[in-house]
């Protein structure tokens, strides 16, 4: 059978070429918008085609002689502004499908939907409403269309995977917010690929839904408690009841990979419980599911996908790392000797103490976070940075006006305060520079 996989560079997709690759057994074509993302990761018996669901006339070539037809997009990826509008494209991306289908006679639609319990379809989510409304467009097709819903995919690649990856293994202490007590039913990408190959063989599994999960049955809070026995990490998560989701994104994005606008959606999602209802699917297609440590245990093993770095870069990531390291140090040292070089009293009132016990914790803080590689570390350090500077700068108007700033100076203060100023420029300049290239490079 010829077999189209749309979205074949996301999570899901990439994987189920891989396994269909594997088995060479059908003519498989890779529809994807951008043909680069594909180079180089498939044998060159599989067929890559640039489409854009957006575009009909795309569809029509993409589709044209296709007997099974693998629906794996979603919109949730983009800008921040874009997102919001992510549920719009999904609807015209769909109804272009099912219209495009029908006009090639596609025999069947193999569609990935997301697993939710609730069940008025008003209080879900943005992200799982649409995922829903996708599937009900993709059923006007002509062709026989199977839907299987799952909630927490558990992969390397997978951004449900990297939020409890990297937020386990960067973080100490964790305050998380209630969405985090919700129960849900992980489970593996190999057990999610194997029921959407299988099903390319089996009558029973046309024109119904099947809801898939895992083994166990866990809160996100329990995945983290078990990751952290999988490292050999003890970890301690604080629950507050004011961090909504909106902010849960921000700091994901500021500690992991995950960009806050595909974080949105998938902490929305994350509030509701989603465990299977219908375990009909084990009778038809009955798997050896993996348990929660076997998929986590597969994922850490399986060799993350690099991303491709188009844009040529002036200064590396890593020496950009290295100069703030030095350059946090340098300031903090440079720090010590006000009490040093010529301590004036003035330094040891309660408020300046206060103030430079502040300005160390900072500086320790963003040391452990750039350390982590994490967005965050280089924010602090940028604004370590600029308050260090604006103070330095202020501290310097002896040379002009006769005073300073602090208290009474001399040349050899005012020397020490113009390396320190372009200590601190250097924080500025590459904490700038981290913060904007290590998503790209974090993994």
């Amino acid at each position: 059978m010829k077999i189209l996989v749309t979205g074949a560079s996301g999570f899901i997709g990439s994987h189920l070429v891989s396994k269909l690759s594997s088995l060479r057994q059908h003519e498989i074509v890779c529809m994807t918008r951008n043909v680069k993302s594909l180079n180089g990761r498939f044998d060159g018996q599989i067929k890559i085609i640039k489409a854009d669901v957006s575009h009909y006339r795309d569809l029509l070539k993409a589709m044209t002689g296709v007997d099974i037809a693998f629906y794996l997009i979603h919109s949730m990826e983009g800008s921040s502004k874009e997102w919001k509008k992510f549920a719009e494209r999904d609807i015209i991306a769909a109804e272009n499908f099912a219209k495009a289908a029908t006009e090639c006679g596609v025999k069947r639609i193999i569609y990935l939907g997301g697993l939710s319990n609730e069940e008025n379809i008003a209080n879900l989510s943005d992200h799982m409403r649409s995922r829903m409304h996708v599937g009900e467009i993709l059923k006007t097709s002509s062709a026989k269309v199977t839907i299987f819903c799952a909630a927490v995919i558990l992969g390397q690649g997978g951004g449900s995977f990297q939020m409890l990856q990297y937020l386990v293994e960067r973080l100490p202490v964790m305050v998380c917010p209630k969405w985090v007590l919700t129960k849900s039913q992980p489970v593996a990408i190999d057990d999610v690929v194997s029921y959407l190959i299988k099903a390319i063989d089996c009558p029973k599994t046309e024109d119904k839904a099947f809801d898939i999960g895992g083994p166990d049955v866990l809160s996100y809070f329990d995945m983290m408690k078990r990751y952290g026995n999988i490292i050999n990490k003890s970890i301690k998560i604080i629950i507050i009841s004011f961090l909504t989701p909106r902010l849960s994104s921000y700091w994901i994005d500021l500690i992991t990979p995950i960009k806050a606008s595909l974080a949105t959606p998938l902490i929305d999602s994350l509030k509701y419980e989603a465990i299977t209802k219908d375990d009909t699917i084990k009778g038809i297609i009955p798997l050896q599911l993996k348990s929660f440590e076997e998929a986590i245990k597969a994922a850490k093993e399986e060799k993350p996908r690099k991303s491709e770095v188009t844009k040529k870069e002036r200064t590396s990531i890593s020496l950009n790392s290295k100069v703030l390291l030095l350059s946090l140090i340098a300031i903090s040292v440079m720090g010590l000797t006000y009490y040093v070089l010529d301590p004036k009293p003035e330094l040891f009132i309660a408020n300046w103490l206060a103030l430079s016990a502040l300005w160390y914790f900072g500086i320790g803080f963003s040391i452990y976070f750039i350390i982590k590689s994490t967005r965050l570390g280089s924010m602090i350090a940028g604004i370590i940075g600029w308050a260090t500077l604006a103070f330095w700068l202020s501290d310097t108007e002896y040379a002009i006006l006769g005073h300073s700033f602090l208290a009474a100076s001399n040349l050899a203060t005012n020397v020490r305060d113009l390396i320190s100023i372009a200590i601190a420029g250097l924080v500025v300049v590459a904490s700038h520079n981290i913060f904007h290239k290590i998503r790209v490079y974090q993994l």
